[in-house]
């Protein structure tokens, strides 16, 4: 099966990769035909562990690949991806100020955003929705950059990199979709919701795949952009969230083990 993927062209790669995470964030939502509530430590731990797997994708997925490809060009090696990690983060920072959304765990009343008369549950998805464009995007970029040869880029670490994502897409199902189902909103309109936030992540990686073919030029600038777009989410949202409960030791213990096992998985792997 393996080798069936690698001879596909990067962007059905990208495609395939997205669909994949999308289908771990659908998982996480089916939590709600086998329970009402979720446990409030148990998510925290989750998102904390996320945010890990998110910090060092960023680095050993995404930034190391730009640097080493970047080495090789007529700019500083530094350079290229200074400017697309601060872009990165700047458009996360532009979305966040223009999608109205509701972090996990929040009151309605201190939704982000413009105002807006959307419901809880669109507010969420709109929230999730903002995690997940990076990280489609990143995946999308990985694969595509792998068109390029350059040093740095090889379908093992994009491989690395998508799976690393789906597995901490698992919580983000669960979190989106058991608060809504505690709130008396039916089962199967809890799991709609609950997947409906990961449909952009393929979306997301096809576009990335596709531009870096297009544009090889642009590689070390767009796989910078996606860690500083993955990294703004950590901060701005994920630990945050991780951390309102109370359960700030177990949130930064799991964000350590996510940190930890995605190095791990991207060495072994790429």
């Amino acid at each position: 099966m393996y080798d069936s993927f690698t001879a596909l062209n990067p962007t059905y790669q990208a495609l395939v990769a997205g669909l994949f995470t999308w289908l771990i964030t659908a998982v996480g939502a089916s939590c709600v035909f086998f329970s009402r509530r979720v446990n409030r430590r148990f998510l925290d731990g989750m998102l904390g562990f996320s945010g890990g797997v998110m910090l060092a994708a960023s680095y050993w997925s995404l930034l190391a690949p730009s640097i080493a490809i970047a080495e090789h060009g007529p700019l500083p090696a530094w350079l290229p991806p200074a400017i697309g990690f601060l872009l990165g983060g700047a458009a996360l920072w532009i979305l966040d100020k223009c999608l109205p959304h509701l972090h996990l765990g929040f009151p309605l009343a201190e939704a982000e955003g413009p105002k807006t008369a959307w419901r809880r549950a669109v507010l969420l998805v709109s929230a999730i929705t903002l995690h997940n464009i990076p990280e489609g995007l990143a995946v999308g970029v990985a694969f595509g950059g792998v068109i390029s040869g350059e040093t740095g880029s090889s379908i093992a670490s994009a491989v690395a990199l998508a799976l690393g994502i789906g597995i901490q897409n698992f919580p983000e199902g669960i979190a989106v979709a058991m608060p809504l189902r505690a709130e008396g909103m039916g089962r199967l309109k809890s799991f709609w919701y609950g997947q409906l936030s990961a449909l952009v992540e393929p979306i997301a990686a096809v576009a990335g795949a596709a531009l870096v073919a297009v544009a090889a030029p642009i590689l070390p600038y767009a796989l910078s952009f996606a860690a500083g777009a993955m990294v703004y989410v950590v901060v701005e949202e994920l630990i945050p969230e991780a951390e309102r409960g109370g359960n700030v030791d177990l949130a930064t213990l799991s964000l350590m083990l996510g940190f930890v096992a995605m190095m791990v998985l991207d060495v072994a792997l790429g």
